[in-house]
């Protein structure tokens, strides 16, 4: 394990000092790029949020210089924002369903392989309808800190008419169409941690520990990251699109869940590889794909920033999975297909935090980063930790989460091609991103852990042994996912 710890680290290190070199060279260019990038960072905590938050702040401006006042800007709705966040939306539910369904699916054994498919699936279902009812009001409406409000319950006041702010003054979305492609993250989000627990948890706890975790750790995260009221949205932090909403939230009730529904029957004395590689491979290229929605998206428009988050996501993701194939490679003598496959993933969950917010090399370190870190986390932390994480949410999600916020500290830098202002300081945004890390950890892992005990009480987590043995394919949903 040491030599393997030194051969990433010179690996790493050789990797970090070119592309931090070339991550540098924006600097030497011309100030006005830099002024402009400025006044482009949109309050440079980036991501889907709603903004209407600013109007109080304009009424207490001092009144004793009417003349110089802004204008109010006339709402606009461009047709092809209007389009790409359409797209963007359904990319994110394939990303879903089919992609992520498939990826697990994948990494099962044949005997749990529909149950995987099934709780997925149920699962996003699930979370989008309690997103119309309750979910889009407490993450996006109210004046407090951890919590919104119920002004918005059953989607009230939503209609034809209203509009959604976006990151650019007077330009605005349908608010249908921004709380559909939020509703695609909150889904997707509970349904990550479905990985944790997997072969050996009831159908009925997976829906109610979902419910319970969604309405009390999702939406309160959500709500402080990306809504104008929110604590940590005030404090600056920094998340494109879900670096600590999506990934270290489910990353980490994940971890919690494999410990609290224990290990699968013969965890670390039998063989449990995944019983169709192809199919794993196949999710998570369509997670590659829909991950373009996710990440471009998240800048609510169709414009140069949204081209910057889809370039970012191709290039850490590419980065990611050579570096995980290169650590591989190194420390077994062979790259594997599921080590590419989930350094795609890990490039993905990075990059995600700071797709936005730093220029393409600094995508390409952070690509490299969580690719060689989580190869570790999937391998020696977890060994660490003694967690059954069946499918490595905790190692990937949580532990690239991580990653990428912190680095999204570093990278947004102007001095480092990032999009942040004249005055940014790396040191000040690093500790604010930590703060927002660790509140993020404590949050979803206390939720996680009375949600997983109330669901234990009431219906039991985990089958019985020689259900388990048998497969949950038969025991949950009475049907196989082949004949042969």
């Amino acid at each position: 394990m040491k030599s393997l710890s030194r051969t990433l680290t010179l690996w790493l290190a050789l990797m970090l000092v070119p592309l931090v070199t070339l991550a540098a060279a924006p600097a030497a260019g011309d100030a006005t790029a830099t002024a402009a990038s400025s006044t482009a960072t949109f309050a440079s905590a980036a991501a889907p949020v709603l903004l209407a938050q600013a109007a109080p702040a304009d009424a207490a401006a001092s009144p004793a210089a009417p003349a110089e006042e802004k204008k109010e800007v006339a709402p606009t709705v461009d047709k092809g924002d209007v389009a790409w966040m359409m797209i963007s939306t359904v990319l994110v539910i394939a990303m879903t369903v089919p992609g992520l369904a498939l990826f697990y699916g994948g990494l099962a054994r044949t005997k749990n392989m529909l149950s995987v498919l099934m709780q997925v699936f149920v699962v996003f279902s699930l979370i989008t309808l309690l997103w119309a009812i309750y979910g889009y009001s407490i993450a996006f409406t109210g004046t407090g800190a951890f919590f919104g409000s119920f002004e918005k319950i059953f989607l009230k006041g939503v209609t034809l008419e209203s509009l959604a702010d976006t990151f650019t003054e007077g330009v605005k979305l349908p608010e249908y169409v921004f709380a559909a492609f939020q509703a695609t993250f909150a889904g997707i989000t509970t349904a990550l941690i479905v990985g944790s627990f997997a072969e050996r948890i009831r159908f009925s706890a997976v829906l109610l520990f979902s419910v319970l975790w969604f309405t009390f750790s999702y939406l309160p995260i959500a709500h402080m990251v990306w809504y104008g009221e929110g604590l940590l949205f005030k404090d600056g932090a920094l998340d494109f699109a879900g670096g600590t909403v999506v990934h270290i939230n489910a990353g980490v009730a994940g971890l919690v869940g494999a410990f609290m529904v224990g290990k699968r029957i013969g965890y670390g004395r039998e063989a449990m590889p995944p019983h169709s590689l192809t199919l794993t491979m196949v999710g998570a290229s369509l997670l590659w794909v829909g991950w373009f929605g996710f990440n471009a998206g998240s800048n609510l428009e169709s414009n140069a920033g949204a081209a910057l988050a889809l370039l970012n996501t191709l290039l850490a993701t590419a980065a990611a999975t050579l570096a995980w194939s290169a650590g591989e490679a190194m420390a077994k003598g062979k790259a594997s297909m599921l080590g590419a496959a989930s350094g795609a993933v890990a490039g993905l969950v990075g990059v995600t935090p700071a797709a936005g917010l730093v220029g393409p090399m600094g995508a390409i370190v952070i690509g490299a980063a969580a690719g060689f870190i989580c190869l570790w986390a999937v391998n020696g932390l977890k060994r660490m930790l003694g967690a059954d994480d069946s499918f490595d949410v905790f190692g990937v999600h949580g532990v690239g989460g991580i990653i990428g916020a912190l680095l999204t500290g570093v990278f947004n830098a102007p001095g480092l091609g990032g999009t942040g202002g004249p005055d940014f300081s790396i040191a000040s945004q690093v500790a604010i991103q930590a703060k927002g890390v660790l509140i993020t950890i404590v949050w979803s892992g206390v939720v996680a852990l009375i949600a997983y005990k109330l669901v234990d009480m009431l219906v039991g987590l985990r089958v019985a042994e020689d259900e388990e043995r048998q497969g949950l394919d038969i025991i949950s949903h009475g049907e196989t996912a082949y004949h042969h």
